[in-house]
Formats: structure tokens, C-alpha cells, sequence
């Protein structure tokens, strides 16, 4: 009989295409990558990777039972899920991702309220970018992602997946306190055209959406600085080093030489939860969704 965790391990190298990447995938080492590959090989009698270059690629083979791997473990997703839904009862372990400004905005009322309310249910959280989440979610890594699109540049979600709302996000400009705009009621981003830009990092899906919004104004924008955190930009901005797109969620404390100012079109930044449907009648995912909703509802009152 085939066993479950050397399929689950074929499944990982399909999804990842590497031994490294899988051994990541599922927090063990390449070692022991290839030693469970070694022993499914002996298994069902035939080679199930090759050699490519410095790395190696599924036979036909391993094609085949690959793709009768990754049905196998979505029927086990979906036992125990009915394992759960039967039982009625929010236990085991449910691993969370969320991007920067979420995890630091929602992930600290939202895990004490689980922990409060579910004593048994065992909480894991992690921090990545939005694309980042949605391709742990799919590919089993985590079970759930709160992740994030525009008003005007939707994050492409792949069929499999369930989604809820969670809140919508209103960013502000940030500028030096000297700025000849600082002291006005509401901006127009074209307004900024002649500025330095402080943005986050080339190939994010948020540097993605202000070059896309900037250019939509007509003018190129002449990004300055990248960084990662919100702080770092904000940092940047009380320098005199340009000016910024700054979310509301998770921003924080605010240096006391930045001006914040409302865009007079407002843009909003959609936050929602996404998670396998297969696992979607796992109590504990209900639970963490509830949980985030109710951070979330705590934010929008505090920003009312």
C-alpha cells in the first residue's frame, strides 16, 4: 500500500519542482526529501525522478503519481474536515499568513481572541506578501491568507479557493511636514507629478498598483526609495525624501515631521481571507475567520 506521507512528499516536489523547494514546503530536509523519494520508488517498483541538470524532474511516472497524489491528500483535506465539522469542535492546528500592515493590524486581537475562545486549537501565524499567500494556500503550505487588492487593480485568485470580506482600507499621502501641500484638506495624486516617490519594492504587487495608478494620472513617477516596511518609508518622508502611499491598517505610530492628507478620490484597499474550499467546512477555519472579522470590525470602529 502506498504510504501517505511519501505521496505527500511527491506532491510538494510537483508543486515546488525542486527537492529544496519541497523540503521548505514541508519543514524537513532534502535529506529527508530524498530518502522518502528512495523508498516510494521501491514502493511502486519504477523511477519516479530524473536527473536535469543540477536538479532533478518527474518521469512520466512520477507525473502520473503525482497527479493521483495531489487528489489523494485534497480527499484527505476534505475527511478531516468532516472529521471536524462532525465533532463540532474547534481543535488541531491552523496556519495563518497575512502581508505586513494585516499581520500587524489584525493577527494580535485576532489570535487572542482564538486562543481565549479555543484553548485546544493550536495557532500558527507567518508574515508574506499578498501573492505569496495565495500560493502557500493552494499549494497546502498554509491554510488560510489574509491578503489584499485595489479599488482599481484586482489580485488575480485562482479557482479552489474561498474568500471573505474582511474590511476596506482607506490610504492617505504622506509628506514632510514642510511640504507646500501638508497643510490641505484633500490631494490629488497628479498633484505630486514633480515629487520624488518613496515606494515599496519593484515586483510587489502594491509597487505593482502605484505605478499603475501614478502612470493612470498621466505623469511617470520618479521612484527615490524602496522599502519594505511602512515605517521605513515613513522614516523616509520625515527626511524630505520624497512623498508615499500609506495605508491606514497597521500604520501606527506617524514621525512627528510627516503630514498625512486623504486623496480627494479615494482609493481603498479590499482585505479579505482566502482558504482551500476543500477545507472550508473545518470548524477551525471558521473560527480563525470569525476571529479576523471581528479584529477587523474593531479596526473599522477605531477609524470611524
Amino acid at each position: 500500500m502506498l504510504n501517505l506521507e511519501r505521496l505527500r512528499t511527491l506532491d510538494a516536489l510537483a508543486r515546488h519542482g525542486s527537492v529544496s523547494g519541497a523540503a521548505d514546503g514541508l519543514h524537513v530536509t532534502t535529506s529527508a526529501v530524498s530518502q522518502q523519494m528512495a523508498k516510494l520508488e521501491r514502493e511502486v517498483g519504477q523511477p519516479l525522478l530524473a536527473k536535469n541538470g543540477r536538479g532533478v524532474r518527474l518521469t512520466d511516472a512520477g507525473r502520473l503519481l503525482a497527479d493521483h497524489a495531489a487528489r489523494i491528500l485534497s480527499q484527505v483535506e476534505l475527511a478531516q474536515a468532516d472529521i471536524e465539522a462532525q465533532r463540532g469542535q474547534v481543535v488541531g492546528e491552523v496556519r495563518i499568513g497575512a502581508f505586513p500592515t494585516a499581520a500587524r493590524g489584525l493577527f494580535p486581537a485576532a489570535l487572542t481572541s482564538l486562543r481565549t475562545s479555543h484553548p485546544e486549537l493550536r495557532v500558527t501565524s507567518s508574515e508574506l506578501e499578498p501573492e505569496q499567500g495565495i500560493r502557500q494556500v493552494v499549494r497546502g503550505d498554509l491554510d488560510l491568507a489574509v491578503v489584499l487588492d485595489w479599488s482599481n487593480k484586482r489580485l488575480p485568485v485562482p479557482g479552489g479557493l474561498a474568500q471573505a470580506h474582511l474590511l476596506d482600507d482607506v490610504p492617505d499621502v504622506a509628506m514632510h511636514a514642510d511640504h507646500p501641500l501638508a497643510d490641505r484638506a484633500e490631494v490629488d495624486l497628479e498633484e505630486f507629478a514633480e515629487d520624488d516617490w518613496v515606494s515599496w519594492p519593484e515586483g510587489e504587487f502594491c509597487y505593482e498598483w502605484l505605478m499603475f495608478t501614478l502612470r493612470s494620472k498621466g505623469f511617470e513617477p520618479r521612484i527615490a526609495h524602496m522599502a519594505v516596511e511602512h515605517h521605513t518609508q515613513l522614516a523616509l518622508i520625515e527626511a524630505g525624501m520624497g512623498v508615499c502611499v500609506t495605508p491606514r491598517l497597521g500604520r501606527g505610530w506617524v514621525p512627528e515631521g510627516v503630514r498625512l492628507v486623504p486623496v480627494r478620490q479615494r482609493m481603498r484597499r479590499h482585505i479579505y481571507a482566502v482558504w482551500r474550499t476543500d477545507a472550508d467546512r473545518r470548524p477551525s477555519i471558521r473560527a480563525a475567520v470569525d476571529a479576523l472579522r471581528g479584529a477587523a470590525e474593531t479596526v473599522e470602529r477605531s477609524e470611524a
